[in-house]
């Protein structure tokens, strides 16, 4: 783990060697002999002196996952991985999934996902990645294939600090409180799923707040109204500075995030290209601090021109009784 106090990790057992303020191309083989240095308060680490396209062990896996629950976000600069070494490398977490809305525009491969800003591949707001599946990305791991000169960067935001900051009363209104997410940023609003407000992380048992700008459509147990206010705030809160921390990127840098615990938002100030490849580690589903205390909320009686702000909640519902009829 890294000492928070000085930034450097208890891997560090190799120092990279630097030549006129640069790294050499030499990098040893193991995870052990990296350095790590945090960016940030609340999340971020560059790992130095490791060749990802060489690891091959459960024990070098495990070290990289202990990383990452440890800074939730880690970059890797200076990585050649090819598009194959780049899949197998995420298919050592687990099962992988190509992006079940969005086409590659110049990469062919079912299990990788590829923005690139010239065909619109600009991910301009906050959000975890496809929290509108019933099972969300665990992690994702990206490459940097080319980036502007300037501009361009990306930040994250720690859920696990939007949460701890909050005060007690909003802690515990949240941790009550299911929220609706759909794919109406890809024109596939048909595609929702109900996650908590505030969801427990598997493996470190921290909380984090779970509802991003770009997926969460609507709290569950209030009124239209008051679930508009709520996530405004929310969605508003998780961005705060403290919580994040922002990347300037150079070309073959690998980036793993973790997604149960953090958002992601680029910065469009840029112009030409920008292109990114990501492998998406699938099978985790979203567990809350507790069940809901609530039932969902729907405008009761008849309906009227109000009853539009309930229509997605309500098709979910319809959709969620016939699925558990179906049973």
């Amino acid at each position: 783990m890294t000492d928070l106090t000085t930034g450097e990790s208890f891997f560090t057992v190799f120092i990279c060697n630097f030549h006129n303020g640069s790294r050499m191309n030499a990098v040893p083989h193991s995870v052990q002999d990296c350095r790590v240095v945090r960016l940030a308060g609340a999340l971020g680490a560059e790992v130095y002196g490791i060749d990802l396209a060489r690891l091959s062990t459960k024990q070098e896996i495990d070290a990289i996952k202990q990383l990452l629950l440890q800074h939730l976000v880690l970059f890797f600069p200076n990585q050649n991985l090819t598009v194959d070494q780049h899949v197998e490398f995420g298919r050592m977490f687990g099962p992988l999934e190509g992006h079940p809305n969005l086409k590659n525009p110049f990469t062919q491969h079912t299990e990788l996902f590829e923005l690139a800003a010239t065909h619109g591949g600009v991910a301009d707001e906050w959000h975890t990645d496809i929290t509108f599946r019933e099972e969300p990305a665990v992690m994702s791991i990206l490459k940097m294939v080319r980036c502007p000169e300037v501009g361009g960067d990306t930040m994250w935001a720690s859920l696990y600090a939007a949460y701890e900051e909050m005060s007690e009363p909003m802690r515990s209104l949240c941790d009550g409180l299911t929220a609706l997410h759909d794919a109406h940023p890809h024109n596939r609003p048909e595609q929702m799923a109900v996650h908590p407000v505030v969801r427990v992380h598997p493996e470190t048992g921290r909380r984090a707040l779970y509802v991003n700008e770009h997926f969460t459509r609507r709290i569950v147990e209030l009124q239209a109204t008051e679930s508009e206010n709520l996530l405004a705030h929310l969605t508003r809160w998780v961005t705060n500075p403290r919580f994040t921390v922002r990347y300037r990127w150079t070309p073959n840098c690998i980036a793993i995030w973790d997604n149960r615990c953090t958002q992601h938002f680029v910065l469009n100030d840029f112009v030409g290209e920008r292109i990114i490849q990501r492998v998406t580690v699938m099978g985790d589903k979203p567990m809350g601090v507790k069940g809901s205390s609530w039932q969902p909320w729907v405008k009761p009686g008849p309906s009227t021109a109000a009853s539009r702000h309930d229509r997605q909640l309500k098709r979910f519902l319809k959709e969620k009784q016939v699925r558990e009829n179906q049973a």
